[in-house]
């Protein structure tokens, strides 16, 4: 199996999220939801749980409390996407869906463009575009092998 990242994001409503997660890109893995969650899947090796608050609560240590997404900052989550268009699609995607665009102002270094979402329920997401040969030439340093 290669290795892989399922980040579990606590929500007040399951389908509600879904459908905005569905809205911008993901896709729901029916094998691995329910009521209860919906296992959303970003690429093969990333996946986005959705898990009612109730649910979610059960995973956590004792005497800890889910974070308040939509008043507290528990992760800021970052999407890699092909171009600065696709950036700026997916965040107006995000708004038409019921999330929140430009939570932040826009970042532009020249090599990497990014912006920032939240979904209904507050937890933000980075989605970004960056030049690797941009990058390095600004970094002075040679592209990382993918």
């Amino acid at each position: 199996m290669q290795k892989s990242i399922f980040v579990n994001l606590a929500v007040a409503d399951v389908a509600r999220a879904t459908a905005f997660y569905e809205a911008i890109g993901f896709t729901r893995n029916a094998m691995f939801s329910n009521e209860q969650a919906s296992a959303m899947v970003w690429s093969d090796t990333i996946s986005v749980m959705l898990l009612d608050r109730a649910f979610f609560a059960t995973f956590l240590p004792e005497g800890r409390a889910i974070a308040d997404s939509a008043t507290t900052t528990e992760t800021l989550l970052c999407l890699s996407f092909d171009s600065r268009e696709a950036v700026d699609a997916v965040v107006q995607a995000a708004a038409d869906a019921g999330g929140t665009a430009d939570v932040r102002p826009a970042q532009d270094m020249g090599f990497m463009y990014s912006r920032a979402f939240a979904d209904p329920d507050g937890h933000v997401f980075e989605p970004m575009f960056m030049d690797m040969a941009a990058a390095a030439d600004a970094m002075g340093a040679a592209p990382a092998a993918a």
